[in-house]
């Protein structure tokens, strides 16, 4: 499947999906289950964040899923980026993890709603409704976590609202393993530039090397465990 988005048609009485992941199989399963609905239709299909934003930037999407952890940017980095640009089209995203940090971010992004893939069979088509109508849908577990959180009354910031775009780009490419001067060659930019960029994120979220940038991208669904 090309990353420009394959399987491009429409149903003129459905409403127009766009289905983001990463992995085939997975991808082909959803799309089983949306395409057997007379209202859904998946009319795209990408595999990473930044295609599913340039597809969408086109017009004639109505719902993106979004899977959570993808390559090139993040299903939780695309949804930022949709709700930045003030793209009309509702979002779910999808996830095998059941992490309250992506719940948070997800939420905090413009998402409708937060479907966990085990049990996608039962739950997507609703959620796929809910978010078209505008509603919010939670599985039961993500519904208990809002609660607990709220209870709790904890707002700690959550660290990744005050990393720019660029600066998320650098803790990704950290996290993965890329040296200073792959960094800088992937994003255009000098070593020393890659250098002062790593030397402030380290200083301005709190964290001493690179271990502990694994750690905290994963956390914040930057990377896959």
């Amino acid at each position: 499947m090309s990353q420009g988005g394959g399987h491009e048609g429409r149903a003129p009485a459905s409403a127009r999906i766009l289905l983001a992941e990463d992995f085939t199989l997975v991808r082909q399963g959803v799309r089983r289950i949306i395409d057997a609905e007379p209202d859904l239709a998946v009319v795209s299909e990408v595999e990473d964040g930044a295609a599913a934003v340039e597809r969408i930037a086109r017009g004639g999407i109505d719902l993106a899923i979004l899977d959570v952890a993808m390559p090139r940017m993040t299903g939780l980095q695309a949804a930022r980026e949709i709700s930045r640009r003030g793209l009309p089209v509702a979002m779910l995203m999808l996830s095998i993890y059941d992490n309250e940090q992506y719940l948070f971010a997800a939420l905090r992004w413009g998402a409708a709603g937060y479907v966990h893939k085990s049990v996608a069979d039962r739950d997507l088509i609703a959620a796929c409704r809910a978010a078209l109508r505008g509603e919010s849908f939670l599985y039961p577990a993500a519904v208990s976590t809002l609660i607990r959180k709220y209870l709790a009354s904890q707002t700690s910031g959550d660290t990744l609202a005050v990393l720019s775009p660029r600066e998320e780009e650098i803790v990704k490419l950290i996290a993965e393993g890329h040296t200073g001067k792959e960094i800088a060659d992937l994003l255009f930019l000098s070593p020393k530039t890659v250098e002062r960029h790593r030397t402030r994120l380290l200083d301005k979220l709190g964290l001493k090397d690179r271990v502990e940038v694994t750690r905290y991208a994963i956390r914040t669904g930057l990377i896959e465990p």
